[in-house]
């Protein structure tokens, strides 16, 4: 008999999602995404980060003060977005921690992707994301919160002989 508690799409997505979160060299915030096909066969993924050749030792990683991280961050979706490096997006999904900011809602939009599959919407009353949320409704980008059954996913990097 095959196994009944295997995960699924969706976990398995955000799941992804969720592991390139962990590139992030942010002290304070990861977020990580991943595009999938119509298919179900993933496109892309992304994390926020500093842009390719600007060190993350050189730029600021602070929320506060005179020199912020958030002119510089390149945020998980759009970063995932730019990785596809001009794969047709239309029609695909983008699994996302953390709902997206208008920023990157306007790269959604413009690159075709169709639905937003999020975790996190703990800034779903600022006016950035009230403005993502407009603009996605007006493009039609559908959006729906992740309510998975499974709730964790612990992955070894041991090797089977070594335990």
């Amino acid at each position: 008999m095959k196994r009944t508690d295997y995960i699924s799409w969706d976990e398995y997505f955000m799941g992804v999602a969720k592991l390139a979160a962990h590139r992030s060299k942010d002290p304070n915030t990861q977020v990580g995404a991943c595009i999938v096909s119509q298919e179900d066969i993933i496109i892309s993924t992304g994390y926020n980060g500093m842009p390719k050749g600007c060190s993350d030792d050189e730029f600021p990683w602070g929320r506060d003060g005179d020199e912020t991280k958030y002119p510089y961050v390149v945020h998980a979706e759009l970063n995932a977005i730019l990785n596809a490096n001009g794969r047709d997006l239309r029609g695909s999904r983008v699994y996302v921690g953390l709902f997206p900011c208008n920023e990157c809602a306007k790269a959604i939009i413009q690159s075709g992707v169709k639905e937003v599959i999020y975790l996190s919407d703990k800034y779903a009353n600022t006016p950035g994301v009230r403005a993502s949320k407009r603009m996605l409704d007006a493009a039609g980008v559908k959006y729906q919160r992740l309510n998975a059954k499974t709730k964790s996913i612990t992955i070894d990097l041991v090797a089977e002989e070594d335990k």
